[in-house]
């Protein structure tokens, strides 16, 4: 799964990056967290548009938007059959932007869970597969929400974690936001995992266990410190 991750780069970087018009400035973000805002990008009348999505994906059906606190990630395997994610899967994936996740390895006999960072190795922007929803409230405004892709590890992340977020290659940005394309072959091909020989990954401290902890010690090596 991919339960926190970082974006810590700047709005320059992420408009040339992911080929936006307009990213509004922000702050760095070391420990995102289920719930909070995520940057993303979608394509609207044949453009790329920066968005903000709430991360919990709540579907349009939903009576209670509580459930998007269970639907932060999707299994590749089954999105596109299961109801939850099923519409977005078909008419609403989004890249959501990133330049860091964090996955949590259980040792034998070890209580609590070690923390990694993964990066690319060189700690560029990347994309997460994502799909995204809009929820009416009652008043008759939107709650924009989304979630985000997993698929099996690569030997990388094996010993890890089990799961891993889909990673996209640049290249395949375009077909993954063609809206054309209805969740079909051209699109499931590409929820695959990434290139291991591209990524690292490094202990970090238990800081990132609770969101209110938010700056650069998040993705700090404890290998630095030995």
């Amino acid at each position: 799964m991919c339960g926190r991750f970082t974006q810590t780069q700047s709005s320059e970087a992420i408009a040339a990056a992911f080929q936006l018009q307009t990213v509004p400035q922000s702050q760095p973000r070391y420990n995102i967290a289920p719930s909070q805002p995520v940057a993303a990008a979608i394509q609207t009348n044949h453009r790329r548009e920066y968005r903000i999505f709430q991360w919990g994906l709540v579907p349009s059906w939903a009576k209670d938007p509580s459930i998007g606190n269970r639907l932060i990630n999707a299994r590749a395997e089954t999105a596109a059959e299961k109801p939850s994610f099923r519409n977005a899967f078909k008419r609403r994936r989004c890249l959501i932007i990133a330049d860091g996740f964090y996955e949590w390895q259980r040792g034998k006999g070890v209580q609590q869970k070690q923390p990694y960072y993964i990066q690319l190795k060189d700690r560029s922007l990347f994309s997460f597969a994502g799909l995204w929803e809009q929820w009416e409230r009652g008043d008759g405004s939107y709650l924009e929400t989304c979630t985000i892709l997993t698929t099996e590890p690569n030997s990388l992340l094996q010993p890890i974690h089990n799961r891993m977020p889909v990673i996209l290659p640049p290249q395949t940005y375009d077909t993954w936001l063609d809206p054309r394309l209805q969740g079909g072959r051209q699109v499931q091909r590409l929820l695959l995992p990434y290139a291991a020989d591209a990524m690292q990954a490094y202990p970090v401290s238990t800081l990132i266990n609770n969101p209110r902890n938010e700056d650069p010690a998040c993705i700090k090596s404890t290998e630095e410190n030995s």
